[in-house]
């Protein structure tokens, strides 16, 4: 029996690139999108068009009872990856309590409801993988994004805590934090401002999506077994620069 994948924000960028990828692998892939439902039936018809199982349902991350519609839709799932995630480039004393709140609403607690209500059909499994994409930011802080990266470092967190709770149950929990990466997000960025940027990145490029995605097939297989409360770091050796 194939083995369901749960991608939150799942319609474009990096969460496009996993739910290909994982499509690709025999997985039948639940792609979630808030307000790019266009994004994300075209993904799925391109996935169903390669002969891959694929599905796209609405849901609101920051919202419980969207995430319960879902799994009453869509039942247990094998692997959740908690994908969804906004940005905003603020400095730290114009930040508001809205600004805040909404930040860790989307990055953070959408991932903590999202494991709380899929994590009881893992455990009846004795198996499950879940995959948190964190960040770069999450690990060595924000300037201009200071609510991003302490959303990301409060995922990281989770991870390990989910790790160290279900791990002897089955279920791995393991986060995924990529560098700069080629997307949407980050095409606002300045010519010079990238050359800057790749200065500091040894590998001496920016990564693309489905480096990313690699990263996610790999901690959802079971080659994965023995790997636990661990982030994985894509970001072209940019964190030890």
């Amino acid at each position: 029996m194939k083995k369901a994948v749960f991608i939150s924000g799942g319609s474009k960028g990096i969460g496009a690139a996993i739910a290909e990828k994982l499509a690709s692998e025999n997985y039948r892939t639940i792609v979630s999108y808030k307000t790019n439902k266009i994004k994300a039936e075209e993904l799925v018809n391109k996935i169903k068009d390669l002969n891959g199982d694929a599905q796209a349902i609405f849901c609101d991350i920051s919202n419980r009872d969207s995430i319960v519609k879902v799994f009453s839709e869509i039942g247990s799932i094998d692997i959740l990856v908690n994908n969804a995630s906004i940005t905003q480039h603020k400095s730290f004393l114009d930040i508001s309590d809205e600004d805040w709140s909404r930040m860790q609403n989307v990055n953070l607690q959408g991932a903590f409801m999202c494991s709380q209500t899929f994590i009881p059909g893992m455990l009846k499994k004795k198996w499950g993988r879940i995959i948190n994409i964190a960040s770069i930011g999450g690990q060595w802080g924000g300037i201009d994004q200071v609510h991003y990266a302490s959303a990301k470092a409060g995922l990281i967190g989770l991870s390990m805590s989910l790790a160290r709770i279900y791990s002897n149950t089955g279920i791995t929990s393991n986060s995924v934090a990529p560098g700069i990466i080629i997307t949407e997000t980050t095409s606002i960025i300045k010519e010079n401002e990238k050359k800057q940027l790749i200065k500091n990145i040894p590998l001496g490029r920016f990564g693309i999506s489905t480096e990313v995605a690699q990263a996610v097939s790999f901690l959802a297989s079971d080659n994965s077994s023995y790997i636990t409360g661990q982030t994985i770091n894509v970001n072209g050796g940019m964190l030890r620069s």
